[in-house]
């Protein structure tokens, strides 16, 4: 599956920009490459994060229920 550029909803309510799709230099696996849409003290204005694309595209169980780690919103 692909992960196209764009604003994703993380499960917990912060937004980020997927960037694209790189790989990791040794093992050549995806890596979703995206910016956070928010200042944190912590990491900064807009940081950039990298995640496995397996992991980017996977879910999590919410109360029970399965929902997609990473909703796109557009």
């Amino acid at each position: 599956m692909d992960v196209k550029p764009g604003k994703y909803q993380h499960y917990k309510g912060n937004f980020y920009e997927v960037i694209g799709v790189a790989r990791h230099s040794e093992t050549l696996e995806e890596l979703v490459v995206y910016k956070a849409l928010y200042d944190s003290e912590e990491f900064g204005n807009n940081a950039l994060w990298v995640r496995p694309k397996e992991m980017f595209l996977g879910t999590v169980n919410v109360d029970g229920k399965e929902v997609p780690r990473f909703k796109f919103v557009g």
